[in-house]
């Protein structure tokens, strides 16, 4: 490899409201070794925009511009849902990166994403060795659903945990103060698959100063009916209301999602469409009580204007230290999280190689879901409450509306002939 080679960033998957700060880390730190790495290339719409040579010059960007990413949601580069295939099942596409990472001098990759992120970057990784090109791939973890292995907590779940908790904890007041005439139940419905991190956070809106009556519906906890409904009549007779906070996976015993469409997205994973409603519709026909649902989807990962602090922070930290380990020739690699301390919360970013990362889930401990499966424990409590910790407001104009930056994404200029992706 040259003296000085290019750089390649690229965002993956369903983005969050602090990807960009992990972006910023990447971009700036990038910036601050020019007598090491020459330009920042971003994938437009993610690992697409390698294979499709569309790459955003970055240093046609502010230095405001930059910084300003990192109190901007959303994905500004362009995310992406494309998984690269193993080297003997498609060829072509590593031979295209190939072709463009040498028509541009690109010695290092940064993959910004979750475990299927993790998987690409890993494969990335190893066309130095497969394919005698060299190129560092660090990966740069982000997802909301806290699944990621070895790290303590991964971006982007900091801020969603957040906001589902916060807005538990507001739609609760307003159900209790309407619940003598009108709904006694409101469902709310947030995002995990397979791991009920943001589910637990729902938990969180009860306190020892101020309970509130909360059922949590865990993916990692069989559906059960008749406990189900139990427990929330139960808590209607006692509190005259109850809030059920449903992650999306929660699924029967026989393995079938509550919100299964039949349809696959583009990682071969089955799409859900309402676990919500069934819910709720459930809840009125077996106990005639009044509901009102909503679902938090795009709402939960885009709220940038509640963002927890701790959260912003160590986006920025991985996609710095990402670059830092790429300068000092680690390569298949990833910066995680290590708590050092929970009072006073501490942490340090630490190295965890890629292939102990991709395609693993992690999900809740037993010991973080309470006994009657409809609940979190102390454990868990300690466990989300510095993630949530803390505001990093956005500055504001004078209309009221956070100042969020848009880019440029000036593209250069290319080099290589059109590919057709399969």
């Amino acid at each position: 490899m040259s003296k000085k080679m290019n750089a390649f960033y690229a965002q993956s998957g369903g983005v969050t409201a602090v990807i960009n700060a992990s972006a910023a880390g990447v971009i700036e730190t990038c910036r601050n070794n020019k007598d090491k790495i020459g330009k920042v290339y971003a994938g437009n719409n993610g690992i697409i925009g390698a294979l499709t040579e569309e790459l955003i010059d970055t240093s046609k960007e502010t230095k405001s511009t930059i910084a300003g990413l990192r109190s901007t949601p959303s994905g500004a580069f362009g995310s992406c849902r494309f998984k690269l295939k193993s080297l003997e099942d498609n060829k072509a596409e590593y031979e295209r990166l190939i072709e463009i990472f040498k028509a541009h001098n690109i010695g290092y990759f940064f993959y910004n994403g979750g475990g299927d992120s993790a998987d690409t970057c890993l494969k990335v990784s190893q066309i130095g060795k497969k394919m005698g090109y060299p190129i560092t791939a660090v990966h740069v973890p982000k997802t909301v659903d806290n699944d990621l292995p070895i790290t303590d907590n991964c971006p982007g779940f900091g801020s969603v945990a957040k906001y589902i908790a916060v807005s538990t904890m507001e739609a609760s007041y307003d159900v209790a103060s309407m619940c003598k005439t009108s709904t006694k139940v409101f469902v709310l419905e947030v995002m995990g698959r397979h791991a009920g991190w943001i589910a637990a956070a729902g938990a969180m809106a009860s306190t020892e100063d101020h309970e509130i009556p909360i059922v949590v519906l865990f993916p990692e906890v069989k559906f059960n009916q008749t406990k189900f409904l139990k427990a929330v009549k139960e808590k209607v007779q006692k509190f005259g209301y109850c809030s059920v906070v449903v992650s999306e996976g929660v699924a029967w015993p026989n393995g079938k999602f509550l919100a299964e469409t039949g349809l696959k997205d583009a990682f071969g994973h089955s799409q859900l469409g309402g676990a919500a409603p069934v819910v709720a519709e459930m809840i009125q026909s077996k106990l005639g009580y009044k509901y009102h649902w909503a679902v938090a989807d795009y709402l939960q990962r885009a709220a940038r204007h509640i963002a927890s602090k701790s959260d912003v922070e160590q986006a920025y930290a991985t996609g710095k230290a990402a670059v830092e380990y790429a300068l000092k020739g680690h390569n298949s690699v990833m910066p995680a999280i290590k708590r050092t301390s929970n009072k006073p919360y501490r942490w340090k970013i630490e190295m965890a190689p890629l292939k102990k990362v991709a395609n693993v889930e992690k999900m809740m401990p037993k010991g973080f879901i309470s006994k009657d499966g409809f609940g979190i424990t102390k454990k868990c409590r300690d466990y989300l409450e510095p993630l949530i910790r803390g505001e990093e407001y956005p500055a504001y104009n004078k209309n009221g509306l956070p100042k969020y930056v848009q880019l440029k994404k000036v593209m250069v200029p290319k080099k290589c002939p059109d590919f057709k992706m399969k």
